[in-house]
């Protein structure tokens, strides 16, 4: 056990060395942080980096002493967790090392969610303001003209009512750029209002005053139980977390009714640590799911 510890602490050493000695301009930490920006840069899906910039843009991107202390949480959690299942440095320092590999992908599921909420929001306001503009104009194109030229919209909800706008100029007819408007956000009530302006647009309506207003309210109450699901989801969250935490914790208790020394002694058996293995990845692998159904089908109706 103390020669494989050595071997490590060699090998951080190793590496902090070779950063040094390689940019002595800049720090480690500074270095490796490019090193993998640059990496990700590489790498990354070109969708993934555009939901990340806006993220940014928004203001709700992790600072780096928030993504040190999730790093500190995981790493320390994971040893201190671990080494109470195995009672071993060398597994710890392994367990610890690979919960590291989770932060990327909650970072992703963050980002992804923030993004949805923010596409959500800009879906209410495209659709709540087009229906109160052609309540003057009687024009679904003058309508997504006056929405656009508002300013209410971002990126890329406000240029892809620019496309809609260019393309309805350019066929003549509205239907194209509703396909393309569906296709890009599959929301019913984007597909419905859509699909009642269309009507009006070939055929006319007399009531279709009453038709918008009622979908306004529509818009109004869906809007209502998406927050109401986000603040329940929300809840849902923490006490999840607890659950997950106390799933960890439940070795505790077998010890407590075995005792440590006995304990310690089955840790000798490889099918006792084999199961212990599996219990460490069955509760991760749960608490990873239940993030990933937190963060994402953010706003679907």
């Amino acid at each position: 056990m103390g020669t494989g510890i050595t071997f490590i602490l060699i090998g951080f050493i190793f590496v902090f060395i070779i950063a040094f000695r390689r940019n002595k301009d800049e720090t480690v930490y500074k270095y490796i942080t490019r090193n993998i920006s640059v990496i990700y840069d590489k790498y990354a899906p070109y969708s993934y980096k555009m939901v990340r910039e806006k993220v940014v843009e928004l203001g709700q991107e992790y600072t780096p002493r928030q993504y040190a202390l999730q790093i500190g949480i995981f790493s320390v959690g994971s040893f201190l967790i671990s080494y109470m299942y195995f009672y071993s440095l060398i597994i710890s320092i392994i367990y610890s090392l690979l919960s590291l590999t989770i932060v990327p992908y909650l970072t992703y599921l963050r980002c992804k969610r923030i993004y949805s909420e923010f596409i959500f929001e800009q879906i209410q306001v495209y659709t709540t303001n087009v229906i109160m503009e052609f309540a003057s104009t009687e024009s679904f194109v003058k309508a997504l003209e006056g929405v656009y030229e508002s300013g209410v919209l971002e990126d890329p909800v406000s240029s892809d009512v620019k496309t809609m706008i260019d393309l309805a100029y350019q066929n003549g007819t509205i239907t194209e750029s509703l396909s393309y408007m569906n296709s890009k956000y599959d929301y019913y009530i984007v597909k419905n209002m859509h699909q009642l302006f269309l009507q009006i647009t070939n055929e006319g309506s007399r009531d279709a005053g009453a038709s918008l207003e009622s979908m306004s309210l529509d818009i109004d109450m869906l809007v209502e139980n998406v927050y109401r699901d986000r603040i329940d989801r929300a809840n849902f969250h923490k006490k999840f977390i607890q659950f997950g935490i106390v799933l960890y914790l439940m070795v505790m208790m077998v010890q407590f009714l075995l005792g440590v020394e006995t304990y310690i002694k089955m840790l000798d058996n490889i099918l006792v640590q084999l199961l212990l293995h599996l219990i460490v990845f069955v509760n991760t692998y749960f608490l990873l799911n239940g993030e990933k159904y937190y963060n994402e089908n953010v706003g679907a109706e």
